[in-house]
């Protein structure tokens, strides 16, 4: 049944982000400026039809092999392809023929205005519930990144499971979604507005942090996250209350992270070597990284920094020879503590 009301929401109820009743499936923070300059060389009939509730831009992906889950019309896939450049390759996969539609119609159009020899994107259809039955080798894929589309499915876990299989070692899950605050109850699952929204099928935080450690991302990272407004008196007098936010979450394939944050002791230094982050590296929401100055780090995020494509940007110092204890504030945080619904507010990429 979310299959067919994603298709149907989204291939036809919704004819562009201003029929949207929410601010659920819309980015409300402004980019930055070097990805402004990009997603000006996005076409304006798929920016149109954009229904992303984050910004999936991972750092540092030059060269990378991404999977964009949940596609939509392209506008993150066309981003991506700017990003990772001529010898990356971005695959989109989307299960709403109309979505596909759009992004296939523009990839000359965009292969001509980024000055590439060939497209290095494609898009295929299917289900991100059933990955298994397309066209996608295990251990592929840098980076996986999805934008407000996990919600919609109805077998979550089946998601994690197909990223960490098709991801490489050290390799990504780079994604946003909607959050709610208390399990959403089971009566509005299958409502198919709110399903549309991006509400009613949204991931407690907790059941989120399980399912990913379930599928081996021991160590799941908030990036940044932010409240949802919902300004529909129908939808909100349906939803009781319950507070959602939209939240970007990084999950790093590296199979010997510790369930907990430990400390062992160690240190970074940030060489200022990634683009758009020279003076400052963000790993998450409580890992800001000023360049050139020594930076305590628990034995995860020195693997998360070490063991990825990361590592030729930053120094190393310390080992695992001595264990402290637990490392003080790290790991995952709660991003709805205290929360209270808000008021949607404009601008934005909606």
């Amino acid at each position: 049944m979310n299959l067919e009301n994603s298709q149907n929401y989204y291939g036809e109820v919704l004819q562009g982000s201003a029929d949207l009743k929410t601010d659920a499936c819309c980015t409300l923070d402004a980019p930055p400026p070097s990805v402004m300059d990009l997603l000006r060389n996005v076409h304006d009939d798929v920016r149109a039809r954009y229904y992303g509730c984050g910004l999936v831009a991972p750092q540092a992906i030059e060269g990378a092999n991404v999977l964009d889950l949940g596609s939509g019309s392209g506008q993150d896939a066309y981003l991506l392809a700017q990003m990772v450049g001529e010898h990356g390759s971005v695959t989109g996969v989307d299960a709403t023929p109309a979505q596909l539609a759009v992004a296939r119609e523009h990839e000359e159009w965009h292969r001509e205005r980024f000055g590439y020899a060939k497209s290095n994107v494609r898009f295929i259809e299917g289900d991100i519930e059933k990955l298994g039955d397309l066209d996608l080798a295990e251990g592929s894929f840098d980076v996986i990144v999805s934008n407000c589309v996990i919600n919609l499915v109805a077998d979550k876990k089946a998601v994690f499971d197909a990223a960490y299989r098709l991801l490489k070692p050290g390799g990504e899950l780079y994604f946003s979604d909607v959050y709610s605050e208390r399990r959403v109850p089971e009566g509005l699952r299958d409502d198919p507005v709110l399903h549309g929204e991006c509400l009613s099928g949204a991931m407690y935080w907790f059941d989120f942090i399980a399912a990913a450690k379930a599928a081996g991302f021991l160590d799941p990272r908030l990036v940044t996250s932010r409240p949802l407004g919902i300004n529909d008196t129908a939808i909100a007098a349906k939803l009781d209350g319950i507070a959602f936010h939209s939240a970007t979450a990084r999950l790093f394939k590296l199979p010997e992270l510790e369930m907990l944050c430990e400390d062992y002791g160690q240190a970074v230094r940030y060489k200022g070597t990634v683009a758009g982050e020279e003076r400052v590296f963000v790993l998450d929401d409580h890992h800001r990284i000023k360049a050139g100055r020594m930076f305590p780090v628990c034995g995860n995020t020195w693997k998360m920094l070490a063991d990825s494509r990361f590592a030729e940007h930053f120094e190393f110092f310390g080992d695992f020879s001595t264990h402290y204890g637990i490392y003080p504030d790290c790991g995952t945080l709660f991003p709805l503590a205290g929360a209270v619904p808000a008021v949607a507010s404009g601008g934005g990429c909606c």
